[in-house]
């Protein structure tokens, strides 16, 4: 380890003792101070002459990061900024990010990662987190034991199919585990050392990609069927062998995959996946947060989710789980929630449905008496014969929720819940201005990315913003405090519910049914104790006798600890 924890037993005071000097410790992005070591430790660590003669403080260190991120072009140069000072002082980067969170999220993950990962081999300035391709079949495991990591971490991995909503990234998707991790330290306080990104980079089929000149990634089409499904079995013993009290946490994986690997290996080692899970619990808590707010019971609702991909059957299977455990048999709960793919409505014996879609289709029974147009049904015929109170998009599909199909929603549902979710933002399904307006000012509006307020006849409509940021962070830390030895569904379940809670009256009395991404701390910490209570009560978890003192306990502020030397 580079440094050891210490403390004075005297006085009490919290130290480091340091193994590194002089440049060294300087390109140490995880000990690093930069400006602010002190003169007593320029000294100690042979710093003197190689910084300048002022010794700042962290606060004047951020007056300087805000001073230069201003003079940056855009958004994706802002995301370039940041990540080079995560890569140069980790502390003073999460320092800032902790304290402007609403600035600070969306630049360092959605929507702005989407261009990151875009123009990730044009832009790359310095490795982070490992790179593993079908090269290195045989010798995974000394991959991983080849970075210096703080234990039991928390892995994100992708095999870059599936990035947000702009596809098949190759290597570039390897912004998308390092922005995920560090919402896991932002939010949750999982301190960056036990935080691990990894790209399974098993190729890509992008043209442009292949075509590019600059690309970086593993130069080959994607590896698919049995060599596909050995490497990444073994991946995960070697996760299991290096990382035996680790979390792994799947990630932008495509359908064909991701359900494959989660259901495979999720009761194999602790590991969920954020697009099927985290989503469905990150919806589901906007949703009881929203039926408070309209006067309804959640088995009241009637939904319509339209994508039919991870997300959207992971939404479907947390929302019949949540009916059922409101007291609804489990196929009642079924039929009140009905899923379009990009061919029209699920029903059961429709041609071509994957063994997913199947399961997740209606019977021909409830659309016998519709009236439909053609055949598939469309989203517009589901809403009218549904007549749904709840319309959920992750279909990727910029303006699918169009006029007519939100007239109608609207027509027949007194406060309808509208929540376009897909990332990124050219790609909702419909903008919160036009839902409002389309629906009188009547309907409960939250989106993927950040939208600003609506006005409407003189009333102003907050837009929550259905980030999953409220959840897998506080999973993580619920499950890794804990030490969870598998990831349930009632954990979901309980983390979506503490995330309802986090909603206040005002909030709500302006139509937001999500926090303030600036709680997003406190909304990781109350998610961590319900996770972590509910593992304990499942079996799954060790006991512990005071669940929300070692949950504080584990959540890492970035500030600067004194240094000494190892053996001073």
């Amino acid at each position: 380890m580079r440094y050891q924890p210490l403390t004075v037993p005297d006085t009490g005071e919290r130290y480091l003792a340091i193994h590194e000097r002089g440049e060294e410790l300087l390109l140490d992005p995880l000990l690093n101070k930069g400006t602010a070591f002190s003169r007593e430790e320029r000294t100690a660590f042979g710093l003197n002459g190689l910084l300048p003669d002022h010794v700042q403080s962290i606060e004047e260190q951020l007056l300087r990061v805000r001073s230069q991120l201003v003079l940056k072009i855009g958004d994706l140069g802002r995301n370039i900024y940041l990540n080079a000072l995560m890569d140069r002082n980790e502390t003073l980067f999460y320092r800032y990010v902790v304290e402007n969170l609403a600035e600070a999220v969306p630049i360092i993950y959605t929507p702005t990662v989407a261009q990151a990962c875009s123009h990730w081999s044009r832009i790359y300035r310095q490795a982070r987190g490992l790179y593993i391709t079908p090269r290195d079949r045989g010798r995974i495991s000394r991959i991983l034991r080849a970075r210096s990591f703080g234990d039991d971490p928390v892995i994100v991995v992708t095999d870059n199919e599936r990035i947000l909503g702009i596809g098949d990234q190759g290597a570039g998707g390897m912004g998308i585990p390092i922005g995920k991790l560090a919402l896991y330290t932002t939010a949750a306080g999982i301190h960056p050392s036990r935080t691990l990104p990894i790209s399974l980079d098993v190729g890509t089929n992008n043209p442009e990609l292949l075509a590019d000149p600059l690309y970086l990634g593993y130069r080959e089409r994607r590896l698919r069927g049995e060599a596909y499904d050995e490497l990444i079995d073994e991946f995960v013993r070697a996760v299991m062998e290096v990382f035996p009290g680790g979390l792994l946490q799947w990630e932008d994986f495509a359908n064909r995959t991701s359900f494959t690997n989660l259901e495979r290996y999720r009761k194999v080692l602790p590991s969920f996946n954020d697009d099927i899970q985290g989503t469905a619990a990150m919806v589901v808590g906007g949703l009881i947060a929203a039926t408070r707010h309209v006067g309804r019971e959640l088995i009241d609702h009637r939904v319509v989710i339209a994508g039919a991909g991870s997300a959207g059957a992971g939404i479907h299977d947390q929302i019949v789980r949540a009916m059922v455990a409101e007291g609804m048999a489990y196929e009642e709960a079924h039929g009140h929630v009905y899923v379009l793919d990009s061919r029209g409505l699920l029903v059961r014996g429709r041609g071509g449905l994957t063994p997913i879609k199947e399961r997740l289709a209606v019977d021909q029974g409830r659309i016998a008496s519709w009236s439909v147009s053609g055949n598939p049904i469309s989203l517009h015929d589901v809403v009218a014969n549904v007549q749904p109170t709840v319309l959920i998009g992750v279909s990727g599909e910029g303006g699918l929720f169009e006029e007519d199909v939100v007239r109608t929603l609207g027509a027949h549902t007194e406060r309808p819940i509208i929540m376009p979710l897909s990332n990124p933002t050219k790609y909702a399904e419909v903008t919160p201005a036009n839902a409002i307006r389309w629906t009188e000012g009547r309907a409960v509006v939250a989106t993927g990315s950040p939208f600003a307020p609506v006005d409407y006849e003189g009333q102003e409509h907050r837009i929550g913003q259905g980030n999953n940021v409220f959840i897998f962070p506080g999973m993580g830390l619920g499950i890794l405090t804990a030490r969870a030895r598998e990831v349930t569904d009632g954990m979901f379940l309980a983390a979506a519910e503490a995330l309802a809670e986090m909603v206040s009256p005002d909030q709500l009395k302006t139509g937001q049914i999500y926090p303030d991404i600036a709680e997003v701390r406190e909304v990781s910490r109350q998610v961590a104790v319900a996770v972590a209570g509910q593992a304990i009560l499942e079996g799954v978890g060790d006991a512990i006798d005071d669940v929300e003192a070692a949950i504080w306990g584990e959540m890492w502020k970035p500030d600067y600890l004194p240094y000494r030397p190892v053996g001073y």
